[in-house]
């Protein structure tokens, strides 16, 4: 009953974070007359605060002494915190820009750009069906370069630097929670710098658009750190084919967003370039799923095996006088 509970709650938090992360296209158009980079400040600034009240509440100091006699690991979340930034604030001037589409493509063919990154980086091997879904993906690249009468540079963008992103992670191998306070620890000096400065040319819009646009800017922090929470409490309690499954819900409600209420332009052209990221993205999704079956299979009938193995042993130990229990004789330890 327990393991039921915790899936239900895993699965729950799988999708309230990713939903959250395909609706906050709505959240940073109010954040306007705010430029990118100001949001982008303010969105590292105010994490930083949100995290370390967590990290008091849930007292997970431990981390940061061990953390702080590494170099290498801090130079890896420096880097991680550098991809970051690239692709939170191009994000932001995306969608305020009127290029909802386009960065809901970035996330879409992500995971493609991801296993592209393995064979090239990490010298990892590919089944048929990837390789079948990263060319499908590079063709639908080339037919949205056509449609946009330029390479979809913003998808591209997005796409590379949260693969980077997500490989430096893979290799530093550090909870969500801790990485990011590193992460927003790393950016929170440039940061509040820029925000100081934006104060004293005047051109701050902090304190000048209302105690509303206030909030909102400060709701940054809440914005980027409760979805990464749902999604570390996702990640422990459910398989990770279901992680990637419900991972296309964001692009997904970004793209529905883009068309539906952005009322962003989709010529035939860009329809085939998105259906060829899809047909693509099926394809992985379905391999996945197989591969996932598959290894269930041959792990169950193993143990099976080592089960069928074992009991011929089991039945040679020593048979018990009559009349004497098995007990006599020994001593009961507890």
């Amino acid at each position: 009953m327990q393991g039921t509970n915790d899936q239900r709650a895993g699965l729950l938090s799988g999708f309230a974070a990713y939903g959250m992360w395909g609706i906050v296209p709505l959240y940073w158009p109010l954040l306007k007359p705010a430029g990118a980079v100001e949001i982008l400040a303010h969105r590292m600034v105010w994490s930083l605060g949100v995290v370390a009240v967590l990290l008091l509440v849930l007292r997970r100091w431990s981390w940061i002494g061990p953390l702080l006699r590494q170099p290498r690991k801090l130079g890896m979340l420096g880097i991680a915190a550098s991809t970051i930034t690239v692709n939170w604030g191009l994000y932001i001037w995306a969608v305020n820009s009127g290029h909802v589409v386009e960065a809901s493509l970035g996330y879409f063919i992500n995971p493609l750009v991801t296993i592209a990154m393995g064979v090239l980086l990490l010298g990892e091997r590919l089944r048929p069906a990837q390789w079948a879904a990263v060319a499908t993906g590079a063709v639908a690249v080339l037919v949205l370069a056509v449609g946009y009468g330029k390479p979809p540079w913003i998808s591209l963008i997005l796409a590379f630097s949260f693969a980077t992103y997500g490989l430096v992670k893979k290799k530093v191998d550090m909870g969500g929670l801790e990485s990011l306070t590193v992460e927003t620890a790393v950016l929170f000096l440039p940061a509040l710098g820029y925000l100081i400065w934006l104060g004293a040319q005047g051109t701050s819009t902090l304190t000048s658009e209302g105690a509303g646009h206030t909030a909102l800017l400060a709701s940054t922090g809440v914005v980027t750190a409760v979805p990464l929470i749902l999604f570390g409490a996702a990640a422990i309690r459910i398989p990770l084919s279901t992680i990637g499954l419900l991972q296309y819900m964001t692009p997904i409600a970004q793209f529905l967003l883009g068309v539906a209420y952005f009322h962003e332009e989709m010529p035939p052209e860009r329809w085939a370039g998105f259906a060829l990221v899809w047909a693509a993205l099926i394809v992985l999704t379905w391999d996945a799923l197989r591969t996932a079956r598959r290894n269930r299979a041959q792990a169950q009938a193993a143990r099976l095996a080592a089960t069928a193995t074992a009991a011929p042993a089991g039945a040679e130990r020593p048979s018990v006088s009559p009349g004497k229990s098995p007990g006599a004789g020994t001593e009961c330890r507890s």
